[in-house]
């Protein structure tokens, strides 16, 4: 079946997917009829399924129906212990663990905002972004709790503790989860409107600091109608083949979890999907290929989402012929372009895995142009095709609308973007025009509908999926004392796609070594944001004629040939 009939199948009047023109902002645009209000509904659903199993952490398996009393629970303490109410902002600090998903889901019942807490940040980012999100409490675990106690103290912001050794909660403002959440109470009643905020995911800010992307509950929910209205297309333009007399039974869909959570593609197209269509998701703590093998082939996981430097890992490791992965359907993710060459080695190394990539930001909860099966074949280089409810133009610098195939700026728009920037008018109007949102790729899109991405407007490396912005790095580094000039710039990297570099003049008179101002910036910024390599140049960096700075040439310069 072509592309173009299997949309309109599924989106056809009556069908799970149908459309239909909503109103966002004053603006009209398609969105899916049939698509829950507000994520408590999601939540609501899973007191109904029983005793399946939703997840799966190390040798832990919780039912959905453990997991919506605890959420329950929980969300009973917010209201009545620590008075959250429509609006207030909750933070989360953790790695994956199940209480992750179970405060995320009780936060968003009771019509607060979850805020997603980067496990990488360091006490004085976590610092920064407690004092932009003023949360009334924050869930954390033990390492977090330790980062951000002197900030919550300061700022009289109460802390839950989880899975925190003895010792480490207890004082005042700090609460242990098995003291706060006590199981046996009921969901409580809030009235959540579709409208209401429910998220807040930060990215790497332009300007130094990191901005809240603030998402609405129908964005999410629209974003994750998205994902499985894709999954239905492709069902239909690729039936199961008829199973062969000694082929095993049909395997339920099962998803592992090896992005973390506070990234938008853990917590939307994986955990939501999971929590939406009451499958099973195998939770990693930390991501390591060999145990995610491990994983796959004891869960008889089908689908894998991560950053392509992931399924690099994967096919990479000297064990991979040690266990059995024919359980997988599919494998890929987004984040970070992928070559050619991975989607061939994907297609080979798994028995029955097809490759698959999507291009989303955290500002369209995950979702945009997605490519897989054969397409992603014979297309390899292409981020795939939209459904529907997602319009994709490539714009001028002035803001018009190029031919197809032209290059241009990348824009978006649908039900499922973010609302803003919170406390950030500036940077939302930036991003934010009359209803589209910029991405800051450049790409072109063909006569077929396939969207390439192939440069990027904004000054940012993009490494192993997480997003650097090199004027975040470049101001750490103008605070060294012996610094003068700084310029930070990407350069590629075989497993990573992209590596942080720096290259650095130094004031007249000043000493320091490229370990001394690695330690500097790690003093300051998570570890991922660390300049991998530090060139140190003995002259003024090369510039244009309007005094920039020339980072393409220095890219070229400092690249290993």
């Amino acid at each position: 079946m072509e592309y173009a009939e299997a949309v309109a199948t599924v989106t056809a009047p009556g069908a799970p997917f149908e459309t239909v023109a909503i109103d966002v902002g004053g603006q009209a645009v398609t969105a899916f009829r049939h698509a829950p209000r507000t994520l408590r509904a999601l939540t609501e659903t899973t007191a109904s399924r029983g005793d399946g199993v939703f997840l799966v952490y190390e040798d832990e398996r919780w039912t959905f129906a453990r997991f919506h009393d605890e959420v329950a629970a929980l969300a009973t303490a917010l209201v009545d212990r620590y008075g959250v109410g429509k609006g207030d902002r909750v933070a989360v600090a953790m790695r994956n663990y199940p209480e992750w998903v179970v405060s995320f889901a009780a936060i968003t019942a009771v019509g607060g905002v979850s805020v997603s807490f980067n496990a990488w940040w360091t006490e004085e980012e976590v610092d920064y972004a407690l004092g932009d999100c003023t949360p009334t409490v924050l869930i954390a675990d033990a390492e977090r709790v330790e980062r951000a106690r002197a900030a919550c103290e300061r700022r009289g912001i109460a802390i839950v503790g989880v899975r925190a050794p003895e010792g480490t909660t207890g004082t005042p403002g700090i609460a242990a989860w098995d003291d706060v959440v006590v199981r046996g109470a009921t969901l409580p009643a809030v009235d959540v409107d579709g409208e209401d905020d429910a998220t807040i995911l930060y990215t790497s800010g332009t300007t130094g600091h990191p901005k809240g992307a603030v998402s609405t509950n129908r964005a999410v929910v629209q974003a994750l109608f998205g994902f499985a209205c894709r999954s239905a297309v492709d069902r239909l333009r690729t039936p199961a083949p008829a199973p062969a007399d000694d082929a095993r039974p049909s395997l339920p869909p099962a998803f592992i979890l090896v992005v973390p959570l506070f990234h938008v593609t853990g917590c939307v197209p994986v955990m939501l999907s999971c929590l939406f269509g009451g499958l099973k998701l195998v939770m990693m703590h930390k991501w390591d290929p060999e145990r995610a093998l491990e994983l796959v082939e004891r869960e008889q996981v089908t689908n894998f989402v991560g950053v392509p430097t992931q399924s690099w890992d994967l096919l990479a490791s000297p064990r991979f012929g040690e266990f059995d992965t024919s359980s997988l359907r599919g494998v890929g993710g987004g984040g970070a372009p992928a070559p050619p060459e991975l989607v061939k080695r994907v297609a080979k190394g798994f028995p029955s895995a097809s490759p698959g990539i999507g291009y989303g930001m955290t500002e369209t909860n995950a979702y945009g142009p997605q490519n897989g099966g054969d397409d992603y074949l014979t297309h390899p280089t292409s981020t795939g095709r939209a459904t529907p409810i997602l319009q994709v133009e490539v714009r001028d610098p002035e803001g018009t609308a190029v031919p197809v195939g032209e290059r241009g700026e990348i824009w978006f728009r649908g039900p499922h973007l973010i609302r803003g920037y919170w406390n950030n008018p500036e940077a939302t109007a930036e991003v934010l025009v009359d209803g589209w949102l910029r991405s800051g790729d450049i790409g072109r899109v063909d006569e077929d509908g396939f969207v390439y991405v192939e440069d990027r407007a904004k000054d940012m490396v993009l490494r192993g999926g997480e997003n650097v912005y090199c004027a975040e790095v470049e101001a750490v580094l103008y605070e060294h004392p012996a610094v003068h000039e700084a310029a930070v710039f990407g350069i590629p990297h075989e497993r990573l796609g992209e590596e942080v570099a720096a290259a650095v003049m130094l004031r007249s008179g000043e000493t320091a070594t490229a370990e001394d101002l690695q330690a500097h910036v790690a003093e300051h910024l998570a570890a991922f944001k660390v300049p991998t390599k530090v060139v140190l140049w003995s002259e003024p960096l090369p510039r244009n004629a309007s005094g920039k700075i020339l980072k393409r040439e220095l890219r070229d310069l400092v690249a290993d040939p």
